[in-house]
């Protein structure tokens, strides 16, 4: 490989191009290729990115795979083509970055974690948020034992779309939290409980995988998650809710941390407080707000830049992590929230009966 890694990006739609940008900023990443069906989006993208006339774009992957010196794809397709797009880079000897969810079937996870072993290739999942400086600082005001003992977590994502044809508001939203209350609280969750609604969309004109959603795609979700510590988890979804929200929060008995990403000024606090017994009565006391220091960086960026330095050093799943953290953008990791969001799946299913989550 040369000092530079050839990267083919296949999908230049509302994420494709932010991978775009990020891998042409890279100083040790050469993008050699775009590839999209909509001939229009690839002009766009010429343009907007004023592409070097030795960048191809191709409306079919086959086009491009063979490209001499192409040594990795970044991946932002919708997810029902995943499995096979990575399945054919991986046998090319190619490193993979995807977007989130890995697949939409537990099962083929696995299969292409396995796949990426035996080829000796990087298997790489853009889950952004875990790159995030506000969680990564997060995970270490909890890891300290700031917050006392958990107690529950809550989440709200909202907002007035984008409203996708391919999966709904839990696969396509849900996962951002489910990775940060993993993150924070250091655990996998035991059993699964969750209700939708659908309005805009009960016979979808496209579904990748009809067996998960065959009433219709909910346009909203609320979801649950219990931990072996039994933490619980509240997470509320809907693309179809103009009050835009992105917030997140983890209870303690010594105060509430809360990530809120829409405060530019301070988007990591903590709200600091206890009760204590005074004769018969139960008092609020140590009532405070502690802005936590953020560093500021672009979390895209952060994400590309470890898949580029992974692929620098060949790290492959055995040994995925040489930077001295934990591997939160292996395959294996992105295995487990497709298993915990199949679980949620099949609770609205059933109408909201908990679900129990296997643990491997």
């Amino acid at each position: 490989m040369s000092n530079q890694i050839g990267i083919a990006i296949l999908g230049a739609g509302r994420w494709g191009v932010h991978l775009v940008r990020n891998f042409l900023e890279h100083p040790q990443t050469r993008v050699m290729a775009v590839v999209d069906p909509h001939a229009e989006r690839l002009s766009a993208a010429r343009t907007r990115f004023n592409l070097d006339e030795s960048v191809v774009l191709a409306t079919d992957w086959q086009e491009v795979k063979q490209l001499p010196a192409l040594d990795a794809v970044a991946i932002a397709t919708p997810a029902s083509t995943h499995y096979s797009l990575i399945t054919e880079a991986l046998k090319q000897n190619l490193h993979v970055f995807a977007e989130k969810p890995l697949t939409l079937d537990s099962g083929e996870c696995r299969e292409l974690c396995h796949l990426a072993q035996q080829q000796r290739r990087v298997l790489f999942i853009d889950h952004t948020y875990l790159f995030h400086p506000a969680v990564e600082a997060g995970k270490q005001v909890l890891d300290a034992g700031r917050l006392g003992e958990l107690r529950y977590g809550y989440a709200t994502r909202t907002h007035l779309g984008p409203i996708r044809q391919d999966v709904d508001a839990l696969w396509d939203l849900g996962i951002h939290d489910i990775a940060i209350f993993n993150n924070w609280v250091g655990q996998r969750p035991i059993q699964a409980q969750a209700t939708g609604r659908v309005w805009l969309q009960e016979t979808p004109q496209r579904m990748d995988k009809a067996e998960l959603f065959p009433q219709g795609l909910s346009d909203f979700v609320m979801a649950t998650l219990t931990y072996p510590n039994q933490f619980r988890a509240f997470i509320h979804l809907c693309w179809l809710n103009p009050d835009k929200q992105r917030r997140l929060a983890v209870v303690g008995t010594k105060g509430t941390l809360i990530f809120d990403e829409l405060s530019a000024e301070s988007p990591l606090v903590i709200q600091h407080g206890e009760v204590e017994a005074s004769n018969d009565r139960l008092i609020p006391t140590g009532l405070s707000r502690e802005v936590v220091s953020v560093e500021a960086a672009e979390p895209l960026g952060r994400v590309c830049d470890r898949f580029v330095r992974c692929v620098g050093e060949n790290c492959t799943s055995a040994t995925f992590s040489p930077l001295g953290s934990e591997p939160i953008a292996s395959g294996a990791i992105g295995t487990e929230f497709v298993v915990i969001l199949q679980a949620l799946s099949e609770s609205v299913r059933q109408g909201g009966q908990p679900i129990a989550i296997g643990q491997d």
